[in-house]
């Protein structure tokens, strides 16, 4: 039987790809988004400054935590390597 630990590691595994693909998508179109959905946030907060710090790296985006967790928000970061297509 799974703990309620692991059943929420599960959850947030399985959620994360949709949440960056969706913050990905709002970055297209508009300079910074703001992930302030109770679920979306929940998902976002369960990762360590560490790993939100290496998924911002990798997707060319700089995140900033604000004060009382209330929400996360993404920007695109001009001085991350280029990456051609």
């Amino acid at each position: 039987m799974k703990t309620v630990n692991q059943q929420n590691e599960r959850m947030i595994h399985d959620q994360l790809p949709a949440v960056i693909t969706k913050i990905a998508r709002m970055l297209a179109v508009k300079p910074e988004y703001f992930v302030t959905h109770p679920a979306e946030l929940k998902i976002v907060q369960a990762l360590s400054d560490s790993e939100l710090r290496d998924l911002a790296l990798e997707q060319g985006w700089r995140f900033v935590r604000r004060v009382g967790g209330k929400r996360i928000e993404f920007y695109n970061d001009a001085s991350a390597v280029y990456r051609p297509l």
